[in-house]
């Protein structure tokens, strides 16, 4: 929200308040600008704790407005974010419970949070994970990200994946390093490289997270929970747990 705008509704929020410290009587008066500046003024000085609590409203409602806008962004792209043809996954095809992550090759934040996502994957085996590759970070991170997605052609993308995320820097000469040491068809890879869909992944991710709210890497989606930021193992199977019973309840609403 821009200053002006932030300020202009922080003072609506503010005279409302000021309601209830403004004695009754003098607010059945006809009052002039001046008047309710003064009134004002007083009301602050008597009760400064009604600037704070003017702050605090204006941020919950901003609050709820950003989950209500970034929930309808959800059911708007569902489709486009749990069943993409054109997006890697790994984990059980069948799985009861679908992660979204959107990712950067070269997020500090991504790599710690790899071993968290891996971890929950290998101890349950009913989780789908999507990757949604989002280089935000620099022209490397989006030469990296070419080649992987140029990899998947191929096979064993999650291999690669796990492989590229473990260097210390991604780009594309390492990628295409790592790639041939992995021994994938060079001469294929490059050519798949240059493949329209590999682009429209990438521009696919950016207006994905953009929609949701995401401002950086890692993010996820889980069922319908927008979680941005690194998490650990503990905290992601919660939100797993919370995304079955979730799931549980909107099926047996529809029984």
């Amino acid at each position: 929200m821009r200053p002006a705008i932030r300020l202009a509704a922080a003072l609506a929020c503010l005279l409302g308040l000021l309601g209830a410290a403004v004695p009754a009587a003098r607010a059945q008066e006809a009052l002039d600008a001046a008047q309710v500046k003064k009134l004002a003024l007083e009301a602050i000085l008597e009760n400064p704790e009604i600037i704070v609590q003017a702050i605090d409203i204006l941020r919950a409602r901003e609050a709820e407005a950003q989950t209500a806008q970034a929930q309808a962004a959800l059911a708007a792209n569902r489709e486009a974010l749990f069943a993409d043809a054109n997006a890697p996954e790994i984990g059980n095809p069948e799985g009861d419970v679908t992660i979204v992550e959107f990712f950067d090759y070269n997020c500090p934040y991504c790599r710690r949070a790899a071993p968290e996502v891996a971890e929950v994957l290998e101890s349950d085996g009913n989780i789908r994970l999507v990757y949604r590759e989002w280089p935000i970070l620099s022209q490397d991170s989006l030469d990296a990200a070419r080649v992987a997605l140029a990899v998947r052609e191929q096979g064993r993308y999650g291999a690669f994946h796990d492989a590229l995320m473990s260097l210390p820097r991604a780009t594309g000469e390492t990628a295409l390093n790592l790639a041939q040491e992995m021994g994938y068809d060079m001469e294929r890879l490059k050519a798949d490289m240059e493949r329209g869909e590999i682009a429209a992944h990438i521009a696919r991710s950016r207006q994905l997270a953009q929609a949701l709210g995401f401002t950086g890497t890692p993010s996820f989606v889980v069922g319908n929970q927008l979680v941005p930021g690194f998490v650990q193992a503990d905290q992601l199977r919660e939100i797993v747990a919370t995304a079955r019973a979730n799931a549980a309840k909107e099926s047996g609403a529809q029984d």
